[in-house]
């Protein structure tokens, strides 16, 4: 009998832009892979979705954690199919949809339930954060521990909270770095000096106008606000600030574009399958969020050899250890970025920044065949 896994997130995006390389190694390996999610039926149609799980199963999660209608329904309909599918391992995802399947598997007796891996891409509980909020979202991960077969946190400040908060033993408790990149696609040689001056020329710049690039969805975390206000505090012309990505908050950072009387030197890219290329046409990257899990578009950056400008933050200070990998600077302290970005446009030569080996996807899937294979001589 094959082994089998299911992966579990709140909404199907999660599973098709981070999940996919771990679902096609374990069905490689012979596993069966199925995905739960809300909408998951909508990635059938995708080839690249097919080759890495087998079967898609909707169920109605909210991303909103508070909002709890119909859950009994959902959390009974997820029992039913772990039970008629019998699953080995069940590993989940993103708070909600990890709670959620938690909470429904600890109904089952002990012998009924599958192994259950969750992987906390964030709590989200944090340093600075709200004090009742912190001290909610903690009470519930303290409970959900208890349903929990293994837990992996992405950065280190989680790593300690897990500790001293005793989510969960430590002997089941793994600190890996992200999700992995593919670090032979990210690298700067696969990719021509035409095709970066192509772009370079489709955003309009002239030769020594240096761009800044921010790339993240337009949420009120990711503090888009204050690189606006940076750019304007720089007072430089020749600077430009590209913003790849979409978001509720969309239209009010184009608003303050306006007000600050930097329209021309604002660009609103929207979803880019370029990334890569945008990276390298810029002076560096810029990330001004209040916390990250790992952030993923940092360690892209860095794995091409672009600097990084961003907060002193959970999910990107462990990533900016050195000089050469960039600048951080107080979360929310614009004149701060504005400084960075000038003196990141005036650095003579820098030395370029390189990756991680341990963020490497080949590197992580050999740690989760790991952990799974500790769980199942467990079982």
């Amino acid at each position: 009998m094959p082994k089998k896994l299911l992966i579990v997130t709140t909404i199907a995006t999660t599973l098709k832009a981070f999940l996919l390389p771990y679902a096609r190694h374990f069905r490689e390996k012979g596993w069966q892979v199925d995905a739960l999610a809300r909408d998951a039926s909508c990635l059938e149609d995708l080839a690249e979705a097919r080759q890495g799980f087998g079967r898609f199963y909707d169920v109605p999660f909210s991303r909103r954690p508070w909002e709890l209608r119909g859950v009994r329904a959902t959390e009974k309909s997820i029992r039913e199919l772990i039970l008629h599918k019998g699953y080995d391992i069940v590993h989940t995802h993103t708070p909600v949809a990890s709670f959620v399947t938690r909470h429904a598997l600890s109904a089952l007796p002990r012998s009924l339930r599958p192994a259950v891996v969750y992987t906390a891409h964030g709590f989200h509980f944090f340093k600075g954060g709200h004090p009742l909020k912190n001290f909610l979202y903690r009470s519930l991960e303290r409970r959900a521990g208890r349903w929990t077969d293994h837990l992996i946190v992405i950065n280190q400040e989680d790593y300690q909270a897990a500790l001293r908060h005793k989510l969960i033993p430590p002997e089941s408790l793994s600190l890996l770095p992200g999700v992995g990149l593919d670090l032979l696609s990210y690298s700067a040689d696969n990719f021509n000096t035409e095709d970066v001056r192509k772009i370079r020329c489709e955003l309009g710049l002239k030769p020594g106008e240096f761009l800044f690039l921010m790339v993240a969805e337009f949420n009120s975390g990711k503090r888009h606000k204050d690189a606006l206000s940076a750019l304007a505090l720089t007072r430089r012309k020749d600077f430009h600030l590209a913003l790849a990505g979409d978001g509720p908050l969309k239209e009010s950072v184009r608003q303050q574009a306006e007000t600050l009387n930097i329209v021309s030197q604002v660009q609103f890219l929207g979803h880019r399958s370029d990334v890569p290329l945008l990276m390298l046409a810029s002076c560096a990257t810029v990330l001004p969020s209040e916390r990250e899990g790992l952030n993923r578009s940092v360690m892209e950056s860095l794995s091409l050899g672009v600097p990084v400008l961003g907060a002193d933050s959970r999910g990107i200070r462990e990533l900016l250890t050195s000089p050469e990998r960039g600048r951080l600077f107080p979360t929310g302290d614009a004149k701060s970025l504005s400084d960075a970005m000038i003196a990141a446009a005036e650095a003579p030569s820098p030395v370029r920044p390189k990756p991680d080996p341990q963020w490497d996807i080949r590197h992580l899937l050999a740690e989760h065949e790991r952990i799974y294979q500790s769980l199942r001589k467990r079982a």
